[in-house]
């Protein structure tokens, strides 16, 4: 690899000595001082209510001198200590991963070959390759190149410091950091600091807290994710049924110490167990972990997840604006057409290139560097070694003389070559096809021909560059490419081929009612040509940048109701047409993958960088990363934030659901002078049975069917909605009646005990969350075919609660600790007989909610 003038590049560090630098120096990361300690974690976990209630039940019960109860809930205490610090350390680790894959990437030398990898893993005496947009991973001196450096992070200046290498002979650079990069009199450059523009190679001389930024405490690298629009919003509904928990709590302890006449022990046991009942402490774990999860699944899928509320956002996308290049495309060139002044060739890879092609070909390929880094040189030398089957290559016996430089003159590029055997230099050209022409010096009608030829091929979606040799016999080369004879050979057109999946996605965006957009910097007939063959649009109608410049807002947001196609578009054109998308009310999605991107990225409701060709600025910008570049994982991204989001749901409503009848069985049997049926430990039994269900059950649905065949949901939707919300109350309701009717009658039996009465319901209660995890699991189907349709996961966890069920219940130990009575006959037949009219009410209800929906 080259960059600039000068000598070869060495090949770098090998693998070996990178790694053991890495594993010596430690990654190339600054001090995470966000990170809590295991104190402050204990803290936030004493500070929950859930934590306080337990601990204050199992005093009372000591109090009471129930031992065996109070060791229970102690135990219970300490489970919730456990696996709070290891889910948090675990989010911890998680949250460090995803952070060395969002962190800047690096192009660095390796073994003689680039190799991109994550920012932490720059080590000292890398050769780190810069390019326009990329932010400097480490310290270290310029080696090659010329490059602009903002450097305002470090000094405050707005303007971009220019940076150029001096020569240098390769014997001065070598695989060993330099030692001083003061007195080698080569230029500095920090890192976090971004390349404006220019190339250049870099030898790093200095990592993490080494570093001028680190050394002054600041870390751009690392990024905190704020708290999502979700998690807000559960904090809030946590907090208010805290609150109206402990209102309710205060009036039960009230009646049932001063009204009904029980101990005050037994009274605050009573109102504890209903604040327990009430706290939704399960919606900020649903959501962490459902979240956490979602990101991980999109990981997989080669989308990173940088912010958590893009990850909310997806399912609410009604606008869809993509680059073309690389994200429809595939982002590499390739020969499909070939003109002469005569005829014309089509390339199907398949039909053998006619001879009268081949010095077409031969030449444009001489006009080439012969190791290209060029995507359209790139393609003529690939479609070279493929369509010539001569024994010569085109440079054999041929040696580089002199080469003329693409300027703003000319728009063309010259190498001129000498033969062995022959005084005479031989010139190859290409270029603009204008360009080419003008140097051939044609006839004017066969000029006007060629002209209109050229406008056809581009009109048809294709780069068109012109092909002209010629040849100089004079011993002194001319100081100009335009002085040289050229004769015209013709027309190389190159193509960008779409992705072959794309079509198929932009099918199911159509589907899913989210319009698709490209807004592009390229020319309006490729832009057009890609939109049809994609499927993007069947409108010709297609807006310039030029256009967009001249009119108003209230125009362009007009032209912008029935125009898919945007060409010819500056970065910040592509900002405001993102801002007054969004200021008439469509939720917009924006790819970009330049420095200048940035503003638009960060404008837009969800942001997507391109991760093999985009900027870190870009990256950085961007709430998702697509590590393929590719448009069909945008819209794997929209249907994975769908099933998210209709999962997060799912279990929200089972929530709610589950909550009623526990609150009805803590709060009425006091205000109606009956037995108490649940305890402090009963609710904590229930609490491990929710948690689980929703966070790996609910969590683990796969997608509905039709994911992507309805319209974006608004914005603003949340699953805290009066509708999703009420449906799970009424499903609630119903249970509880159920239940507190079977009470009453159980009460009504003088033969039946305390205990036995307990045991029923409790069995009862608990076959009716089973019943509520299968129904909103399924909420579209029936329940016979919900439970037809459960996934193995649902199916062990029944088996899984079934027997712990008949475990607490049927051991002595833990009837003494649960105040249960081993159940008889008729005890399994009375619970059998609820479940079977919750089961009715629960399908009853669905029907008849289905009917008031059509």
């Amino acid at each position: 690899m080259n960059v600039g003038s000068g000598a070869q590049l060495p090949p770098g560090l090998s693998s070996t000595e990178a790694a053991c630098r890495l594993l010596t120096e430690g990654p190339n990361r600054l001090p995470d001082n966000a990170r809590k300690s295991v104190w402050t974690m204990l803290g936030s976990v004493a500070a929950e209510p859930m934590f306080i209630m337990l601990l204050s039940a199992s005093g009372i019960y000591l109090l009471l001198g129930d031992k065996t109860e109070a060791a229970f809930l102690m135990a219970s205490v300490f489970i919730v200590i456990s696996i709070t610090l290891l889910q948090q350390r675990r989010a911890r680790r998680a949250l460090e991963a995803l952070r060395d894959l969002s962190a800047p990437l690096a192009l660095v030398i390796r073994d003689g070959q680039p190799t991109r990898i994550p920012g932490p893993h720059v080590v000292r005496g890398d050769l780190l390759v810069l390019h326009e947009g990329d932010r400097i991973a480490a310290d270290g001196v310029l080696l090659r190149g010329s490059i602009s450096v903002d450097e305002s992070l470090l000094s405050g200046e707005a303007i971009a410091i220019e940076k150029v290498a001096p020569p240098v002979s390769e014997s001065t650079v070598g695989a060993a950091p330099v030692a001083d990069a003061s007195n080698a009199g080569l230029p500095l450059l920090f890192a976090s600091t971004v390349v404006t523009k220019g190339e250049g190679v870099v030898q790093i001389t200095a990592i993490g807290t080494e570093t001028a930024v680190g050394r002054i405490g600041e870390s751009l690298s690392r990024v905190e994710s704020l708290p999502s629009g979700l998690t807000l919003a559960s904090r809030r509904i946590v907090w208010q049924m805290t609150t109206l928990g402990l209102l309710i709590a205060a009036l039960v302890f009230v009646v049932s110490w001063s009204w009904d006449g029980r101990p005050l022990l037994d009274s605050l046991l009573a109102a504890i167990a209903l604040i327990m009942a009430v706290l939704p402490e399960e919606i900020p774990l649903v959501l962490t972990v459902f979240l956490a999860l979602g990101a991980w699944r999109m990981a997989k899928k080669k989308v990173l997840t940088r912010q958590m509320s893009g990850l909310e956002a997806l399912g609410a996308i009604t606008i869809l604006a993509v680059d073309k290049t690389g994200t429809i495309t595939q982002n590499r060139m390739k020969v499909a057409q070939l003109s002469t002044e005569t005829a014309q060739f089509h390339d199907d890879n398949s039909t053998p290139l006619p001879n009268e092609f081949h010095e077409l070909c031969r030449i444009a390929m001489l006009a080439s560097p012969a190791d290209p880094f060029d995507p359209m040189e790139k393609a003529i030398q690939q479609f070279e070694q493929r369509s010539l089957k001569e024994s010569r290559r085109p440079g054999e016996g041929l040696r580089q003389a002199a080469k003329y430089d693409l300027s703003s003159s000319v728009l063309a590029m010259t190498n001129v070559y000498s033969a062995e055997e022959s005084s005479e230099y031989l010139i190859a050209t290409k270029g603009a096809p204008e360009t080419i022409l003008d140097l051939c010096r044609l006839p004017e009608r066969t000029h006007e021909a060629m002209q209109l030829r050229a406008a056809a091929m581009a009109e048809s979606g294709l780069r068109v560059l012109g092909v002209a040799k010629g040849s100089w016999h004079a011993e002194n080369l001319p100081p100009d490419q335009r002085d040289f004879n050229f004769i015209f050979l013709g027309f190389v057109g190159f193509v960008d081929p779409p992705r072959p999946d794309v079509k198929q996605a932009i099918s199911e965006c159509r589907s899913a009612g989210i319009r698709v957009i490209m807004m592009t910097g390229d020319h309006p007939a490729t832009a057009r040509a890609i939109g049809q063959q994609v499927g993007l649009s069947e409108r010709l109608d297609l807006i310039t940048g030029a256009e967009v410049a001249e009119m108003n807002d209230i125009e362009l947001a007009k032209k912008l109701g029935y125009i898919d196609l945007c060409a010819r578009l500056k970065p910040e054109q592509k900002l405001r047409l993102v801002q007054l998308l969004q200021r008439n009310g469509e939720v917009v999605a924006m790819t970009g993958d330049g420095v200048n991107d940035a503003p638009a990225l960060q404008a837009a409701n969800i942001g997507i960088a391109m991760g093999e060709r985009g900027t870190d600025v870009a990256r950085e910008a961007a709430d998702l990363i697509l590590m393929d570049d590719s448009f069909a994982s945008i819209v794997l991204s929209v249907r994975q934030g769908r099933r998210i989001y209709d999962n997060i749901t799912c279990a929200i409503r089972f929530i709610f659901a589950v909550h009623v009848p526990v609150v009805a069985l803590a709060l009425f049997p006091t205000l109606f002078h009956w037995p108490i049926v649940l305890f402090p430990l009963h609710i904590v039994l229930l609490e491990l049975i929710i948690d689980p269900s929703c966070s790996i059950v609910f969590e683990a649905q796969p997608e509905k069917s039709d994911i992507m065949k309805r319209p974006p949901r608004e914005l603003t939707h949340t699953p805290f909605s009066l509708s999703n919300l009420g449906y799970a109350i009424v499903q609630g309701v119903g249970i509880s009646f159920i239940l507190l009717l079977g009470y009453w009658m159980l009460g009504s039996m003088p033969a039946l005990s305390e205990t036995q009465e307990r045991v029923i319901v409790y069995i009862s209660l608990v076959a009716g969350v089973l019943l509520l995890v299968v129904k909103n699991g399924e909420f579209s189907v029936s329940l016979s075919a919900g439970a037809s349709k459960s996934s193995n996961l649902l199916i062990g966890f029944i088996v899984l609660i079934t027997g712990l069920l008949i475990a607490i219940t049927t051991v002595p130990m833990a009837n003494e600790i649960f105040q249960f009575r081993r159940p008889e006959f008729f005890d399994w037949g009375f619970a059998a007989i609820m479940v079977a009219i919750m089961a009715i009410w629960l399908e009853t209800f669905k029907r008849a909610m289905q009917r008031y929906a059509n």
